[in-house]
């Protein structure tokens, strides 16, 4: 049976005495979910801070992204994956629409932030998801297989053990607008069906597969219930504690 995961992205948000006081609003109300992940992605300013504070609860520390490599040296404004290690992390989020449409992130970077993290022992969240002018095109499809075949070029079984999949559906983010249940299983669906091709069924069934494209309190539960919809990756309605919580406690 694959985990749920249910994935909290902070994007740029929260100075730190806020992000402080979220995450201990947030400890004692996910304190019993025993049935899923739980994991939140800070800005990097805050994340040693924050990651203090969680110590030893249920609760695990993502980076919102990470530099292709772990060799240190003259790389300016980068992150390496082991420093994200080291101050507590245990997942990184790699590929995210956003760095892909506003800061030039390639489907090659990706593969190579991908073995970094994994060299670092790092759990990889690694993001596909097509915008609408392709889905409108009828090339959703296409664009997510391209992702995969890109970002995840060159990994073995084993490293598929350690990376998460997380479908975003680009016209879905931040817009107030959500991929019916039905389109996100559909989607999900495919991306098992193309992992199986590149690395074997077995693998395929024990990977999980987030939706990350508007989720909510409302629409969470209803997510869930399709059969390749592993959990999600939330953005704006993780931010609140309680909003997040109920997420968390879709059951």
């Amino acid at each position: 049976m694959r985990q749920p995961v249910i994935a909290g992205n902070w994007k740029m948000f929260k100075l730190l005495d806020d992000a402080v006081q979220t995450v201990l609003a947030l400890k004692p109300l996910v304190a019993n979910a025993n049935h899923c992940e739980v994991v939140i992605a800070p800005g990097f300013v805050v994340l040693k801070t924050v990651a203090d504070r969680l110590e030893g609860s249920n609760i695990r520390i993502a980076g919102q992204d990470c530099a292709t490599q772990n060799d240190f040296g003259a790389h300016t404004g980068e992150v390496a994956p082991s420093m994200l290690k080291d101050i507590g992390c245990s997942h990184v989020i790699i590929g995210h629409s956003e760095r892909r449409q506003f800061y030039c992130e390639t489907d090659d970077n990706v593969n190579k932030k991908v073995r970094a993290a994994l060299q670092a022992g790092l759990t990889a969240i690694v993001c596909v998801g097509e915008m609408l002018s392709q889905r409108e095109a009828g090339h959703a499809e296409a664009v997510v297989e391209t992702q995969l075949n890109g970002g995840l070029g060159g990994l073995t079984v084993a490293d598929l053990k350690r990376i998460i999949i997380a479908y975003e559906p680009v016209w879905a983010i931040g817009t107030g607008k959500t991929a019916t249940p039905e389109q996100a299983q559909e989607m999900h669906g495919y991306i098992r069906s193309k992992l199986a091709e590149s690395h074997g069924s077995e693998a395929a069934d024990s990977i999980s597969i987030l939706y990350g494209g508007s989720v909510k309190p409302e629409n969470i539960a209803d997510l869930m219930v399709q059969p390749d919809v592993d959990g999600a990756l939330v953005g704006g309605a993780c931010l609140d504690p309680v909003s997040f919580s109920q997420i968390v406690n879709y059951r």
